[in-house]
């Protein structure tokens, strides 16, 4: 919940230490540069390591270390030690593209990797293509960092305008007779979160599912007090939540739970998939029934995905179900970089860019990999998780084989 290439050869040596290997980028006109094998490779990222979307900007960090510890153990990139070089921007706009132009002009990095969310991925993406880099991202794949007419921004997650349509198929084929009578639509005024909502609404309203709230509130609000409050009064018997983190979703939570109100059905756009992040901050009873969008969890059957969890686990504890789907992004993001290193053969932006546009299916650990036109991922598959009990699990779409049947209705608080 949960996104160029070079104009000019920059050539980096090690005037001061004497012996120091001798790094040559490559730039955008492609010209190739001939580095030392044992040369390290430096790739820019900047990562909401404080404010709002701190809890996924660490996470991703997770995701983007998790990675460059495997590349780096299987080899480097082309024989390349990778070096991630980090920038906090503190969940800011403008602070990001300072930090991405700081990467490029200062730090001299090869390649860039996405932040964190579309709020921040589209002035990244913007930022980095004035030099001419690729931004290869996991986070931001509302439709508004795709319109925006940018060639070098690729988002390897499922776009977000499809992520709530496995649940809105599921709640509108349920017998009349069990199906929500009500909803109530709250979200936040979000890139990633609005597109989901509003795609949903006209299908549930088809299916004769009554609208008894609708509202859309400030990104800005920290206290959401009286609008959870206000969604309560309406008392709908489904609630779709667009929101981005977990302080979010838990507030609401929260409010509810002592309002004396709780839904059959609840369901969040971004919180309930990061794992450990989510029950430690709502307990695990409390997280029981709710539900959440995404096209990657910790019990995915995908060879790939099985390796990185268990690698995961063993670094950082917890259990399969407790990895956040964060992590998965930004582990994807350099499954898919790395493979278009290898097949261009080295760190040219601009041939990167191509590669990544030639239609090629990559493989990552959320699955396949191919980017459109606009730089949008058009072949994973939404899924809709839900947290029962100690386990997060896939419960749509109900006919793959991998999904259980859904906790319906959702238990009460604490139950």
């Amino acid at each position: 919940m949960k996104h160029g290439n070079r104009r000019y050869l920059r050539v980096l040596s090690a005037t001061s230490l004497a012996g120091a290997s001798l790094v040559t980028m490559v730039g955008a006109s492609g010209a190739s540069a001939r580095s030392h094998a044992s040369s390290p490779v430096k790739i820019g990222i900047s990562l909401s390591l404080s404010g709002d979307f701190s809890a996924d900007g660490q996470a991703f960090q997770q995701g983007y270390k998790l990675w460059a510890a495997d590349i780096n153990r299987a080899g480097g990139l082309l024989g390349h030690k990778v070096v991630l070089d980090i920038k906090s921007d503190a969940s800011s706009p403008t602070q990001v593209v300072t930090n991405y132009q700081a990467l490029i002009s200062n730090d001299h990095v090869a390649l860039t990797f996405g932040p964190f969310s579309s709020l921040l991925s589209l002035p990244a993406a913007k930022a980095v293509s004035r030099y001419g880099y690729a931004l290869v991202e996991g986070a931001g794949g509302a439709p508004s960092v795709f319109q925006a007419g940018l060639h070098n921004v690729f988002d390897v997650s499922l776009p977000v305008a499809d992520d709530l349509m496995p649940f809105a198929k599921w709640v509108t084929s349920l017998p009349a007779a069990k199906r929500p009578k009500t909803v109530a639509f709250v979200t936040s005024n979000d890139p990633f979160t609005e597109p989901q909502v509003t795609t949903i609404e006209p299908l549930l309203r088809k299916a004769h599912i009554k609208t008894v709230y609708n509202h859309v509130f400030p990104a800005e609000v920290t206290d959401y007090t009286s609008i959870a409050d206000a969604v309560a009064a309406s008392k709908p018997q489904a609630v779709v939540l667009g929101s981005v983190d977990v302080p979010t979703v838990s507030a609401f939570m929260q409010a509810f739970e002592q309002s004396g109100f709780s839904p059959k059905v609840f369901i969040a756009t971004g919180g309930p998939d990061q794992g450990s992040t989510f029950i430690k901050s709502v307990g695990l009873k409390n997280a029981n029934g709710m539900m959440v969008p995404n096209a990657w969890y910790g019990g995915s059957a995908n060879p790939l995905s099985r390796v990185m969890v268990a690698q995961y686990v063993k670094k950082y504890g917890g259990t399969a179900s407790q990895v956040s789907s964060d992590v998965a992004e930004a582990y994807s993001v350099g499954e898919v970089v790395a493979q278009a290193v290898k097949a261009t053969g080295g760190f040219n932006n601009q041939k990167i860019i191509k590669y990544l546009h030639s239609g090629v299916t990559l493989q990552s650990v959320q699955g396949p990999v191919r980017f459109n036109g606009l730089g949008e991922n058009t072949v994973p598959t939404a899924f809709t998780f839900q947290w029962q009990g100690a386990k997060f699990v896939q419960v749509n779409p109900v006919n793959d084989r991998n999904s259980v049947r859904v906790l319906y209705p959702k238990p009460a608080w604490g139950k």
